[in-house]
C-alpha cells in the first residue's frame, strides 16, 4: 500500500510560495498518495481559553488533526511573518494541539521554508524544527529556500538552483528510506 503524504503551505495566500515549495516536495516521493492542505479550508475563530469552554474542540481543528492522525508522513513548509509563525497556522496548530499535544503523532516531518528574500524563512524555519519534537514530530529533515523567486521556475513547478535542488532530493531520500522501515 503507497504511503500517504499531507503536505501543506503554512499560510493562507492564495499564492502561496510555501505551498507551491511543499507540493513540489511532496510530488518527488514516489509511489506515495499525496494530499495537498490549504489552511483556507480550516479557517477558526482566533483560540483562546474563553472561545475554547464555549466551542469546546471546533470541527474544523477536529478535521486537520485527523488528517495529521490519518497520514503516515507530513511535508510542511512554514511561512514566516514578522520572523514567526503566521498567524492562520499558529491559531490552527493551537486549537489542534489541544485536541492533543501530541499533535503529529510521531509521524516523520519534512520542514522546509521560503520567502522571496536572501533569509528563506530561516527563523521561522529555526523556531519549527525546535518545537516540533515537542509535539510528536520526527523531524527527518529541514531546507530554508531562499529568494524564491530567483531560485523556483513556477511555470515548470521546479526549483531551479541545482544545489537547493540537490538538498532536498536527499531530504526527499531520507524520508522515502524512513517510509519504508
Amino acid at each position: 500500500m503507497a504511503s500517504h503524504i499531507i503536505a501543506f503551505g503554512a499560510s493562507t495566500s492564495s499564492q502561496s510560495i510555501n505551498k507551491q515549495l511543499a507540493t513540489y516536495a511532496a510530488n518527488l516521493i514516489s509511489s506515495a498518495r499525496v494530499e495537498i492542505l490549504d489552511l483556507n479550508d480550516y479557517e477558526l475563530p482566533l483560540f483562546s481559553e474563553d472561545k475554547e469552554k464555549a466551542l469546546g474542540q471546533p470541527e474544523l481543528a477536529q478535521a486537520f488533526f485527523k488528517k495529521v492522525a490519518d497520514a503516515d508522513a507530513l511535508i510542511i513548509s512554514f511561512a514566516e511573518h514578522n520572523g514567526s509563525y503566521t498567524a492562520a497556522y499558529k491559531n490552527l496548530f493551537d486549537w489542534a494541539s489541544r485536541i492533543d499535544t501530541k499533535v503529529f503523532k510521531d509521524k516523520p516531518v519534512l520542514a522546509l521554508a521560503t520567502s522571496p528574500g536572501k533569509g528563506g524563512g530561516a527563523n521561522v524555519l529555526s523556531q519549527a524544527v525546535k518545537s516540533l519534537p515537542h509535539f510528536g514530530a520526527e523531524v527527518i529533515g529541514e531546507l530554508s529556500v531562499p529568494s524564491f523567486g530567483q531560485n523556483f521556475d513556477k511555470a515548470t513547478g521546479e526549483i531551479t538552483d541545482s544545489v537547493l535542488a540537490d538538498q532536498l532530493k536527499s531530504l526527499i531520500n531520507k524520508l522515502q528510506a524512513r517510509l519504508a522501515n
